[in-house]
């Protein structure tokens, strides 16, 4: 990889900044609505619906309040309180309103990297609050292109390669999630990172050892640096 790349892309939530740990916090507010039950129950069933629904829904806040709304529907059957309809939107518009909380060491590296390489930003989540974080974060001068994914395949970062026209050999995806920003761009030869984070949501969990020539995993986002 040294010497080699041109194009580098991050990540976004829990590459550049806290994002996992508020949704865990959204969960356990949810799971109290329903005294009842256990809270691992109500949450397995809020997953179970999220998956249901992703591909109608992709990914983030919006969807994720949608899936609450379903949740409640389905563990309340003809018994559902209109109160409780509100608090799932409280949960959701604070998740909106959450501090943008940068990750240490990230802007000083962007800072290190902007004007030797071509910079982009490559995440998934909904189109709106992904721009409203970005905008938040004071980040957006970093970047030579911003790229909001409604999923992170093989085909997607070969159509994102392409739009930047650079080559498979000259591209490093920087981010936490290996099923999302390691694995898929393995897939296509291109190099990844894995920037280890404290909290991975289970549907982007890989416990497998990855082994490949194009993969390094380091434990802070400085660590890239000395890499190139």
């Amino acid at each position: 990889m040294k010497n080699q790349i041109t194009t580098i892309a991050f990540d976004a939530d829990d590459t550049l900044w806290e994002n996992e740990p508020y949704f865990r916090q959204a969960e356990e507010k949810f799971s109290v609505l329903f005294s009842h039950l256990p809270a691992d129950d109500v949450i397995k069933q809020l997953f179970d619906i999220e998956m249901e629904n992703l591909k109608m829904y992709g990914y983030g806040i919006k969807g994720f309040m949608l899936c609450m709304v379903e949740t409640l529907a389905k563990l309340s059957g003809d018994q559902i309180d209109k109160n409780l309809i509100t608090k799932i939107f409280e949960i959701g518009h604070e998740l909106l309103q959450k501090p943008i909380i940068l990750l240490e060491g990230i802007e000083e590296t962007l800072q290190h990297l902007h004007g030797k390489y071509r910079l982009v930003m490559a995440t998934k989540g909904d189109l709106l609050d992904q721009e409203r974080k970005l905008e938040k974060s004071g980040l957006a001068k970093y970047f030579h292109h911003i790229e909001i994914m409604s999923d992170k395949q093989p085909a997607n970062y070969r159509k994102l390669i392409q739009h930047l026209d650079c080559k498979p050999e000259n591209f490093l995806m920087v981010g936490n999630s290996r099923k999302s920003d390691i694995l898929p761009v393995l897939a296509i030869n291109a190099f990844a990172v894995e920037v280890t984070y404290h909290t991975t949501w289970i549907h982007e969990a890989h416990e497998d050892e990855i082994v490949h020539p194009n993969f390094i995993s380091v434990e802070s986002i400085d660590q890239v640096i000395p890499l190139l």
